[in-house]
C-alpha cells in the first residue's frame, strides 16, 4: 500500500493555507487594539519593535516548548545550520516586521494593503525563475490578478484617491518588506528539506525577534509602556498566532511548490478586513468585501484547476 503525505493533499493544504492565513489577517485588529491600549503614537519607532520583538520571541520559545514536550522532537540543528537559520530569521522576522511595521506608519491605508501584497507577486514570479517545476501558468496570472483586483477593492474607498507619491521610508519599505518576505520563503523552503521545518521557524522567530528587541531597547529602558490587562490577552494571542501560523506555513512549504502555496496569502488582507470590521469600533463590513472575498476565492480556484488539469494531463 502507497502511504500518502497528508501535507500534499490539495484539500488539506487548501484548509491549512487558509487557517495560517485568518490567523495572520487576525493581527491587523489585535495590533490596532493593541496600540490603543498602550496609546503608541505614529512615529514612536521604538515602541512597536518593542512590542513586535517580544512578540516573536515568546512566539519561538513557545513553538521550541511545543516541540520537545508535546512532540518529543529534538530542538537541536548542526553547527552548520546556525548562520543559515540566523540569517532567515533576520529576514523573515526582524527586517520584514521593520519596513512593514514602519512603512504602515507613513503610508495611508489603501496603498499599504495594496503595497503589502507585492510580497504574493514577487514569490509566484520568483519561483517561475527558480524552480523548473513550478512555472507561471494561466491559471496562477488568472489567480494573481483576481487576487489582487480583490485586495484592491476592499480597501477601496470611493471618493479618495490612491496617489501616487512615494518615499523610501513609507512606500519604499514597504516594497522592501514584500521582498524580504518573499526571499525569506524560498530561504525558508530550501531549510526545510535538510532541518524539521518547525525547528525552522522556532530559530528563526526566535534569532529575528532579537533584532527588534534591540531597537525597542530606548522604549524598555525609559519605561515608557504601562500595559493593561487587555494588552497582556492580546499579546499572547499574537505570539501564539505567530508560532502556530509560521509553523503551518513552512510544513507546507517543505512539502509543496512555493508559488502555489504563496496564491493563499491574499486571504490574509481579506480576513484582516473582515476581522476588523467586526472587532474594531467604527469598522463595517462593505458589499465590496464580500465581492473581494468572491475573488479571491476565484483566484485560488484557478491555480488549483489549472493544477488538477496539467496533473491529469500528465498522468
Amino acid at each position: 500500500m502507497i502511504k500518502t503525505n497528508i501535507w500534499t493533499n490539495k484539500y488539506f493544504v487548501a484548509l491549512m493555507a487558509v487557517i495560517a492565513c485568518i490567523l495572520w489577517g487576525s493581527a491587523f485588529p489585535v495590533l490596532k487594539i493593541s496600540y490603543a491600549e498602550l496609546q503608541i503614537g505614529p512615529s514612536d519607532v521604538s515602541a512597536r519593535m518593542l512590542i513586535a520583538g517580544a512578540r516573536f520571541l515568546l512566539a519561538g520559545l513557545l513553538v521550541f516548548l511545543m516541540q520537545s514536550s508535546m512532540l518529543r522532537q529534538s530542538i537541536k540543528v548542526k553547527r552548520e545550520n546556525l548562520l543559515p537559520l540566523l540569517v532567515l530569521g533576520l529576514a523573515q522576522t526582524g527586517l520584514q516586521y521593520y519596513f512593514f511595521y514602519n512603512g504602515v506608519a507613513a503610508v495611508s491605508g489603501i496603498k499599504s494593503a495594496i503595497l503589502n501584497s507585492v510580497g504574493n507577486f514577487f514569490v509566484v514570479v520568483f519561483a517561475h525563475f527558480i524552480y523548473a517545476d513550478d512555472r507561471l501558468n494561466p491559471g496562477k496570472v488568472l489567480g494573481l490578478i483576481l487576487g489582487f483586483g480583490g485586495i484592491v477593492l476592499v480597501n477601496w474607498h470611493p471618493g479618495t484617491a490612491i496617489g501616487w507619491s512615494f518615499a523610501l521610508r513609507g512606500e519604499g519599505f514597504l516594497i522592501l518588506a514584500g521582498l524580504t518576505s518573499a526571499v525569506a520563503t524560498f530561504w525558508a523552503k530550501n531549510l526545510g528539506q535538510r532541518i524539521n521545518p518547525i525547528t525552522v521557524n522556532a530559530y528563526q522567530l526566535t534569532l529575528g525577534s532579537l533584532l527588534l528587541v534591540v531597537m525597542g531597547l530606548p522604549t524598555l529602558l525609559n519605561g515608557g509602556l504601562t500595559p493593561t490587562p487587555l494588552f497582556w490577552v492580546l499579546f499572547f494571542y499574537s505570539a501564539l498566532l505567530s508560532a502556530a501560523a509560521f509553523s503551518i506555513w513552512y510544513l507546507l512549504l517543505k512539502h509543496n511548490k512555493a508559488g502555489e502555496v504563496a496564491i493563499y496569502r491574499f486571504v490574509i488582507p481579506i480576513s484582516g478586513a473582515m476581522l476588523s470590521a467586526i472587532l474594531l469600533p467604527g469598522e463595517r463590513l462593505s458589499l465590496s468585501a464580500l465581492v473581494a472575498l468572491l475573488l479571491v476565492a476565484g483566484g485560488v480556484g484557478a491555480v488549483n484547476h489549472w493544477k488538477r488539469t496539467a496533473e491529469a494531463m500528465r498522468a
